[in-house]
């Protein structure tokens, strides 16, 4: 679960920025940026503490585009490091998260914190890097899948009481909060290259993907599979739609509702081996966050309603 800021220990983000270099003499390469802080005279992974009320995740894009210059999409979870920062009575802990980020585009200038950045290979930035920690986080990068596909699992956003409408709970629209979570999901799944957006039928999550579909300019495509009416007794039908959406390096958004997400992640979870905590959680407009390399589940990250 991706937490937001609070109390007295230090929580920090970052990411893996990279992006593929061509070569005369054979298959494209992965370069990996790396960043010399001059008050600490380091080479080191970007990254930074958070401000108050950010996520990890907005930490993190924010960080590592303040720091380097360049605009990114989010690939996968690199998992977190912690350490001491201080001596004596103001020792405190610092947490910080990482994730694979692809550079989309940018130009780095040179400021206080960040004076020098520069595009490495793999072998050369655990070379150059400084500190132990960050050679932890590279390795996982190295280690994993570079090309990897997103599925975020989105359960529609707050839609009023059932037990006080009316009408066809298919036709239950979002309500005031309901819209202003939809709207938020915008920031946060832009962020993840959407190609794709599938939605249950009723009227609330087609709402809730609508900002995003226009913000894409993507048309949002009706499954009923994901919804709540067809779910159970087809619910390998639902699994495998979600194996097999999206493409590599891409993003799929799949609207659905309370009573499917929790089943549904944790089959997909028990099948690929993945730990999920107990009970799976899928408030109004959050977010599930599905890594996949090929038909296989890798990582299952939370994030909380942005609104």
């Amino acid at each position: 679960m991706v937490e937001r800021v609070s109390g007295s220990a230090i929580r920090a983000a970052g990411g893996v920025l990279w992006r593929t270099a061509n070569s005369s003499t054979g298959p494209p390469g992965v370069e990996i940026a790396i960043i010399h802080r001059p008050r600490y005279d380091d080479w080191s992974i970007p990254k930074g503490k958070l401000v108050p009320g950010e996520s990890d995740i907005e930490g993190a894009i924010r960080e590592v585009t303040e720091e380097t210059g360049y605009r990114v999409q989010i690939r996968r979870p690199l998992g977190e490091v912690s350490y001491n920062k201080g001596s004596g009575p103001a020792q405190r802990m610092k947490t910080v998260r990482y994730w694979s980020m692809h550079a989309e585009g940018g130009v780095f200038s040179p400021s206080r914190e960040v004076d020098q950045l520069r595009w490495v290979s793999i072998d050369e930035a655990f070379s150059l890097l400084s500190h132990k920690r960050d050679l932890s986080i590279l390795r996982t990068f190295a280690e994993g899948p570079l090309l990897t596909r997103s599925i975020l699992v989105v359960r529609h956003g707050s839609a009023g009481n059932r037990s006080s409408w009316t009408g066809d709970d298919e036709e239950r629209p979002l309500d005031e909060t309901g819209v202003a979570q939809a709207e938020g999901l915008v920031w946060l799944l832009t962020r993840f290259d959407v190609r794709e957006i599938i939605s249950a039928p009723p009227v609330r999550c087609l709402q809730t993907v609508e900002p995003l579909g226009g913000a894409v300019g993507l048309t949002i495509t009706e499954d009923p599979a994901f919804a709540e009416a067809h779910y159970y007794g087809h619910e390998s039908e639902a699994g495998r739609l979600l194996r097999n959406a999206g493409g590599d390096g891409t993003g799929t958004v799949i609207c659905s509702q309370g009573g499917v997400i929790p089943d549904l992640l944790a089959r997909l979870a028990a099948k690929d081996r993945v730990e999920l905590a107990e009970p799976v959680v899928a408030k109004k407009g959050s977010v599930w966050s599905l890594t996949f390399a090929g038909g296989k589940l890798l990582a299952a990250e939370y994030f909380p309603p942005m609104a």
